[in-house]
């Protein structure tokens, strides 16, 4: 087996439309938003006989806690069966690379599902547990298969009812948003959401190379939901092969009661059904065990619209200098004080 960069975007994402698991995360144009950031990256491909099998995004990270490759979401594998043999040999050249990069660990989030077979892959190559996941290690998904009128008979019953309720109230209007603008107006209200909820919010640059970044191959849409003419909540949904991700969203806490969010939820299921997508992902929720947890309410809201729990190995580190140490503790801590 041999590692190669691979530059062209044809044949990164026609390798990645054969693959079973995957997200947005080690799609072509997260890679181009991560250089649009000021991040170097690698996409490194595994090849079997001139066959490529694996690939994945590698991003050099710089922190005041320390330099680090990561890898989000991957190895995208195109065989489940071929992870004993790619991982070991993907890790060790990043390995090489973090030596060459003057990296203090390397960080790994996977995207295999979460089994004692798997979880087993990676503590024989001698990595630990992370002191914080970067992205998302538990999903709610949806599958788009039925109809409609299937998908909405799946919902929990209030759901389905404020759904009802938001198309029969006429001072609710969705709209969709393809100019900057809209990313103006979402930064406003997700400022609020960050307030309310105690995390560090994105800045307005960062959501606008993202929505750039993947607005030019048509794979965002971006969300208004407006309540009385006032845009009390918005999103900004990706759309990568056959998934739709719920990747960011806000609110203004004064509207509650108002049920703009599952109207402009649905909205995007739609939209995500109309694409072709099989899947739509509400990204990120809460573990089982954790009953207060701060995404408490939100886990509530997107288990409404049905779907199923999907759990991947949790993220990886591989330490590489005493310097790891240092941001070992710095997340814990962060970790702590953000009740996660």
């Amino acid at each position: 087996m041999q590692i190669r960069e691979i530059n062209e975007r044809a044949t990164w994402e026609d390798f990645l439309s054969k693959c079973k698991e995957k997200t947005f995360l080690s799609s072509f144009s997260w890679g181009e938003f991560q250089e649009k950031e000021g991040n170097k990256i690698w996409r490194l491909g595994i090849f079997e006989q001139d066959k490529l099998i694996s690939v994945s995004l590698v991003v050099k990270v710089k922190a005041k806690r320390g330099t680090f490759l990561f890898v989000p979401h991957g190895p995208v594998l195109l065989n489940d069966e071929d992870k004993t043999k790619v991982i070991p040999l993907l890790i060790q050249e990043l390995k090489n690379l973090c030596l060459k990069e003057k990296a203090v660990f390397l960080r790994i989030s996977p995207i295999l599902l979460r089994n004692e077979e798997n979880e087993n892959i990676f503590k024989s190559l001698k990595m630990k547990d992370a002191p914080i996941h970067m992205h998302p290690e538990i999903t709610w998904e949806l599958s788009l298969s039925p109809s409609f009128e299937e998908i909405l008979k799946g919902m929990r019953k209030t759901t389905r009812y404020l759904i009802r309720q938001a198309e029969k109230n006429k001072d609710i209007q969705i709209v969709k948003e393809n100019r900057l603008k809209g990313v103006e107006l979402f930064n406003e209200i997700y400022k609020e959401t960050a307030k309310r909820h105690k995390f560090t919010p994105f800045s307005l640059n960062y959501l606008k190379n993202e929505f750039l970044c993947f607005n030019k191959n048509n794979e965002v849409a971006l969300y208004l939901g407006k309540y009385k003419g006032e845009v009390v909540s918005s999103c900004m949904i990706i759309y990568i092969k056959d998934s739709g991700f719920y990747h960011q969203g806000a609110s203004l806490s004064k509207y509650n009661n108002i049920p703009v969010s599952y109207a402009m939820q649905f909205e995007a299921i739609k939209e995500a059904k109309e694409r072709g997508c099989k899947t739509y992902n509400f990204w990120g929720i809460q573990d089982e065990e954790h009953k207060n947890h701060p995404w408490a309410g939100l886990t509530l809201f997107k288990m409404g619209f049905g779907g199923y729990r999907k759990e991947y190995v949790k993220t990886k580190d591989l330490p590489l200098s005493p310097l790891y140490l240092f941001n070992f503790i710095i997340e814990k801590l962060r970790k702590i004080k953000r009740g996660l």
